[in-house]
């Protein structure tokens, strides 16, 4: 779904803060974008994280499983567990 339609950044904004994380700790750091657009450095803000996930929905890790107010990211899948 969200590599076929764009994400709503809102939409995104809202998942990170149900999984109670920063936006850097749900990027995915072996994909070519994060290399590119040199995303290991911590001076670039949520925002622009935010923003570059938008353009590149690969960098989100997934799945992300997701009941009511909370969220957690399905690896291992036994972290689905947790909100189960």
């Amino acid at each position: 779904m969200y590599l076929d339609e764009k994400l709503e950044k809102d939409f995104l904004k809202e998942i990170i803060q149900k999984l109670g994380i920063s936006p850097r700790d749900l990027l995915r750091t072996g994909e070519s974008a994060y290399k590119e657009n040199n995303l290991k450095d911590s001076n670039i803000s949520n925002e622009a994280i935010i923003n570059l996930m938008i353009e590149y929905p690969k960098l989100i890790e997934r799945p992300i499983y997701i009941k009511g107010s909370k969220a957690i990211v399905g690896r291992p899948p036994e972290n689905v567990l947790k909100i189960i």
